[in-house]
């Protein structure tokens, strides 16, 4: 299994995965990681950038952690048949240990839209002019 942690400055899990542009990419065997490698995107394969219907360096994970993502972009991923998580934990290497451990923390879908509304710079409950093309929620 691949499991992909957003990771700008590749030291945290980072939030906006739509702007990221740097993952770990973790191998694993049932519960050990067998390998970690950083994958560096060009800022036109960024999920903000990239389209939907192509293909994307990452659609061969299978779990992908991040600290926040707008729900459009967490169906683009479900719809890729990727399992999108969002973590308060700060530290991919716990995240991931976490997660095949059954232990990570997850954020509730009202702090998931709370910190992505944030990162925006507007509330998504009145997002009518949003539409959608960077897997926000646009509805």
């Amino acid at each position: 299994m691949k499991i992909a942690v957003s990771s700008q400055n590749q030291a945290n899990v980072t939030g906006h995965l739509g702007h990221c542009q740097k993952f770990w990419i973790y191998d694993v065997d049932g519960m050990t990681i067998q390998n970690k490698q950083m994958l560096q995107l060009t800022k036109a394969q960024s999920f903000h950038e990239s389209s939907p219907k192509e293909s994307h360096p990452l659609d061969d994970v299978q779990v992908l952690i991040s600290g926040s993502m707008g729900n459009g972009l967490s169906r683009r991923i479900e719809s890729k048949g990727i399992k999108p998580i969002v973590t308060p934990e700060n530290d991919p290497d716990t995240a991931v240990t976490a997660y095949l451990a059954g232990s990570l923390a997850v954020k509730t879908k009202e702090e998931r839209d709370r910190d992505h509304a944030a990162e925006h710079g507007h509330d998504h409950s009145a997002e009518a002019d949003h539409d959608g093309k960077y897997g926000c929620e646009g509805n």
